[in-house]
């Protein structure tokens, strides 16, 4: 009975775990494209007993932003170098504890396969700042974005079976229902 009670301790606090590891400032997706158009999403969670207040988001070197989503109750400001490339986003509102916050934006990734970190702070109503800007591995770490090829050795092949099955399927459709049409 205690083995059994110390198993089931063992498994909820591991399953929580990644859960806790994860509650940070967070942009999806996790991969995208070479070259392509992305929507990314900056999702923020609050966990404090305040209001976040700010949040702030550095775009990494190589990727160029082309526009933002309005998100309600928050103000955006742009943040641009000499060259009038968005280099950081701002926002400001108010956030609740135990609720998230998604701010959309669009972009142009870069033409080569590259990992993305995407630094981002967090201000609280009592003025706490979090920064989101560490590695993976640590207590704030910043979110990442892969840059990768789409095409992984053997996807073009489970592509044409499975279009060579859909056309099947269809021919035999087509000729069942004929048959039953005569």
């Amino acid at each position: 009975m205690i083995a059994r009670s110390r198993l089931f301790l063992i498994i909820c606090v591991s399953l929580a775990m990644p859960a806790t590891a994860s509650a940070h400032a967070v942009v999806f997706p996790k991969k995208s494209t070479p070259g392509g158009y992305e929507k990314y999403v900056l999702r923020v969670p609050n966990e404090k007993g305040v209001p976040t207040t700010r949040v702030e988001i550095r775009f990494p070197a190589g990727i160029r932003v082309v526009s933002f989503a309005d998100v309600a109750g928050w103000q955006l400001q742009e943040v641009r170098d000499s060259a009038n490339a968005v280099v950081a986003a701002i926002w400001t509102g108010s956030l609740p504890p135990e609720r998230f916050v998604e701010f959309p934006f669009v972009a142009v990734n870069p033409r080569e396969t590259t990992k993305l970190a995407w630094p981002a702070y967090q201000t609280y109503a009592n003025g706490e700042r979090v920064e989101w800007v560490g590695p993976v591995d640590s207590e704030k770490p910043a979110s990442s974005t892969d840059i990768v090829t789409a095409d992984t050795p053997g996807s073009s092949r489970v592509t044409l079976y499975l279009s060579i099955v859909a056309v099947a399927l269809s021919l035999m459709s087509l000729g069942l229902a004929l048959r039953r049409a005569s």
